[in-house]
């Protein structure tokens, strides 16, 4: 068995609003000297550290456990699982 790092990000698809990343835009960066800068998305990100016998049964096991607990929702969310060698 390998012990991989595995990173997890939810943020919102294409189209769905982001009040987070736009209060950021607006009311931090633009009030400043940052005015180059024109979108903030903002994400979650979850760090699981697991141990599987390869990188893509490591990445189908958390993305199972993401589904089976509904840590996002898939109606407004999309997930990248990325799994790197510890």
């Amino acid at each position: 068995m390998t012990t991989y790092d595995v990173h997890v990000t939810i943020e919102n698809k294409p189209g769905i609003s982001d009040p987070e990343g736009d209060t950021i835009l607006n009311d931090l960066v633009l009030k400043g000297t940052h005015s180059t800068i024109s979108k903030i998305k903002t994400a979650k990100m979850l760090k699981f550290t697991i141990k599987e016998k390869d990188k893509k049964t490591a990445q189908k096991k958390i993305q199972d456990i993401c589904d089976e607990l509904r840590i996002y929702n898939p109606m407004v969310s999309k997930v990248t699982i990325d799994v790197f060698n510890v």
